[in-house]
C-alpha cells in the first residue's frame, strides 16, 4: 500500500484526508479524538514503533469536519443531524477500513476516537485482530466525576467557584475561565510543555467538539453526556489493550472496571503521562503498545 497521503471519496460525497506511514504486514488504523481533533499524534506512530523493533503500517485519518478534511455545513439543521451522529461517525470508520482496503487490522482510537473503538470492536468485531483503548472511559459520569475532582486538586476554591459560575451562564469566553482551562490542560492534558499540538490558528473541528463534548475538556454539554456503554463491554471478543495516562482526566478507576467487564484484555498506565500520553512520554507508551501486537501476533496475548 502506498505511503503518503491519499483522499478519500466517501459515498455520501464528502472527501476524507488519509495518510499512510510505515511498512510491512501488520496495520494499524488510528482514530483521533474530539471529537473534531486531528490525527497530528499518530504521526510519529510508524517510527515510534519501529524503534521498539516493529515493522507496522499506520493508517491515519482526519474524520469529516475535522483539519483537512470536509467541513460539511453544520449550520443547516438536515446536515447536523445526519452527521453529528455516534452512528456517523461508527460506520465512517467501517467505510475508511473498506476503501483502504485493510482487514484483520488493529484499530486504536484516542479518546472520542476509543469510544468509536469500543463501539466498532461490538459491530464490526469480525475485522479487528486487536483493539486499543487509549484514554477513554464507557461511563461518562464517572469522568464527570473525575474531571470536577481534577480541577480542586489543582486550582484556588475560588477559581473553581468563577469556572462554575462561568458555566451557569454559558460565559466560556471570559479571559480568565479561559486561563484556568489552561491551567488544567497543562496538569492532565498535555503534560509537556511547550506542547507539540498547539497550533498559532484554530485548525477547526470545533463545531464537531461542540456538539458533542462542550467548551473544552471539562465541562461536558454535548451529546457525550448520555455516553453509557458498560453493558455492551463484554461483548468485546477481541484482544484489547487498555491504555491510560497516570495524570490524566480519564479516570483509572473506570479503566479497571473496563478490563475486567472486556474478556481478553488488559490494562497499562503510562507514568508522568496527560491525556495525551504518546506525547508526554512516548517511550513507555509505545513499548506497552507494541508489546501488545507482538504478543497478539505471537498468539501470547494473556496466556
Amino acid at each position: 500500500m502506498k505511503q503518503g497521503t491519499t483522499i478519500l471519496t466517501l459515498d455520501n460525497g464528502y472527501h476524507l484526508w488519509t495518510n499512510t506511514q510505515g511498512e510491512g504486514t501488520i496495520h494499524l488504523l488510528a482514530l483521533h479524538g474530539g471529537p473534531g481533533g486531528n490525527h497530528e499524534y499518530w504521526e510519529d506512530t510508524a517510527a515510534q514503533l519501529q524503534k521498539q523493533g516493529l515493522n507496522v503500517q499506520v493508517h491515519m485519518y482526519d474524520q469529516l469536519g475535522s483539519l483537512y478534511s470536509d467541513q460539511p455545513d453544520y449550520q443547516n439543521p438536515a446536515i447536523a443531524d445526519k452527521y453529528l451522529t455516534y452512528e456517523y461517525f461508527l460506520d465512517e470508520v467501517e467505510e475508511v477500513r473498506q476503501k483502504l482496503g485493510i482487514d484483520n487490522f488493529y484499530l486504536i482510537g484516542q479518546s472520542w476516537g476509543g469510544l468509536l473503538v469500543q463501539e466498532y470492536a461490538v459491530k464490526y468485531g469480525d475485522h479487528l485482530k486487536g483493539a486499543i483503548i487509549s484514554s477513554m472511559v464507557d461511563e461518562i459520569d464517572e469522568y464527570v466525576a473525575h474531571v470536577n475532582q481534577c480541577r480542586e486538586e489543582v486550582l484556588p476554591a475560588e477559581e473553581v467557584v468563577f469556572m462554575k459560575k462561568c458555566e451557569e451562564n454559558n460565559d466560556y469566553d471570559n479571559d480568565r475561565y479561559q486561563q484556568d482551562v489552561q491551567v488544567l490542560n497543562e496538569s492532565f492534558i498535555d503534560r509537556k510543555q511547550p506542547s507539540r499540538l498547539y497550533h498559532v490558528k484554530d485548525l477547526g473541528g470545533t463545531a464537531v467538539y461542540n456538539a458533542f463534548q462542550g467548551d473544552n475538556e471539562f465541562v461536558i454539554t454535548g451529546k457525550l453526556k448520555d455516553w453509557h456503554f458498560r453493558d455492551q463491554l463484554p461483548k468485546i471478543t477481541v484482544p484489547t489493550l487498555l491504555t491510560f495516562g497516570e495524570h490524566e482526566t480519564m479516570p483509572l478507576q473506570t479503566a479497571e472496571t473496563m478490563a475486567s467487564l472486556i474478556p481478553n484484555s488488559k490494562l497499562v498506565t503510562t507514568p508522568n503521562g496527560g491525556h495525551h500520553h504518546m506525547i508526554d512520554n512516548p517511550d513507555v507508551y509505545y513499548k506497552h503498545l507494541a508489546d501488545f501486537i507482538r504478543q497478539v501476533e505471537a498468539g501470547t496475548f494473556n496466556k
